[in-house]
């Protein structure tokens, strides 16, 4: 490639699909059963996610997350960078790049990734969440809205909100299954996403929860973390009957193999902060074929009313 020429977007969509497969196993397992041009949207819009975040937490691909000592220029650089792309402008960054392309070629509303940004101005000015709606709003903003972007990837009218509310249930299930497997790693990168309210029902000490005699009353607060990534996850589900079969599938085989982290941490106890909660290889291909058979049997256009006590985002 002469100096100064831009890369093609096979070329983009090749480091896309290279992100998410160091920085996702089960995303990238789901991903693979969209349809051709579905599957490398979605590795697009993965790779901006991610490297928005890493860029934010200072990570590789999702690991190792640690304080950073310029967070204000990082964010900038994200915010920059992303303006940029949702603009059409070529930004010369592979990742974001990824967004230029994604938002070129579907109908993507701009105030979703604007949303995606806000959750990183939350971290970066170490914000945590004082109640239960509190932490529902950061679980919108750094995943709920990814899935509402994911939805409209896969075909879904920007304006058909029953459709995205469930989309945005699934991001919100997969971020309480984040919160409750990595509460000991987030606490390590000074950072605690379990509600003030919470901490406070449990009679911990400020900055205690971590304590290995606080295990007991820390899984309470996990498995109630699990109960309601379930309570997502179930409602994300319904929503699997408006979108195409291949679609559905990965959707639903997503759903299974993340949720499984969430009932694994709730399965482990006072353990689960021993070793890193993971789903296995084989759990993966189990759910991928779990995942076919219940695509083929929902009610296609099925319309059910979504539980009224469910958050709901910002602008349905």
């Amino acid at each position: 490639m002469s100096a100064g020429a831009v890369p093609s977007r096979a070329a983009i969509v090749a480091t896309a699909q290279e992100s998410i497969a160091r920085g996702s196993k089960s995303f990238s397992a789901a991903s693979r059963l969209f349809d051709r041009a579905t599957r490398e949207r979605t590795w697009l819009l993965y790779a901006w996610c991610r490297k928005c975040d890493d860029l934010a937490d200072g990570q590789d691909h999702g690991h190792a997350l640690s304080k950073v000592a310029d967070p204000q220029a990082r964010l900038a650089e994200i915010e920059v960078k992303t303006e940029a792309a949702l603009a059409g402008h070529w930004v010369g960054d592979p990742a974001f790049d990824a967004l230029r392309i994604v938002a070129a070629e579907t109908r993507l509303p701009p105030r979703f990734a604007r949303d995606v940004v806000q959750g990183f101005r939350l971290d970066t000015a170490d914000w945590r969440p004082r109640s239960e709606a509190d932490l529902l709003r950061y679980c919108y903003h750094v995943a709920g809205v990814v899935g509402c972007m994911m939805a409209v990837v896969m075909g879904v009218d920007p304006d058909d909100d029953a459709t995205l509310d469930r989309a945005c249930d699934l991001g919100i299930a997969f971020q309480l299954a984040n919160i409750a497997r990595d509460i000991e790693e987030d606490d390590r990168g000074g950072r605690c996403y379990l509600p003030d309210e919470w901490l406070t029902e449990m009679d911990f000490p400020p900055g205690q929860h971590m304590k290995p005699h606080f295990r007991p009353r820390l899984t309470v607060l996990a498995r109630r973390l699990a109960a309601m990534a379930e309570e997502y996850e179930t409602s994300a589900r319904v929503g699997t009957a408006r979108l195409p079969f291949r679609s559905a599938w990965a959707v639903l085989a997503a759903a299974g193999i993340y949720g499984d982290i969430a009932r694994e941490v709730a399965k482990r106890g006072d353990h689960a902060w021993d070793h890193r909660v993971s789903t296995s290889k084989l759990a993966k291909l189990s759910w991928i074929a779990r995942a076919w058979v219940q695509a083929r049997a929902r009610k296609k256009g099925a319309a059910v009313a979504r539980p009224d006590h469910l958050w709901t985002r910002p602008g349905s």
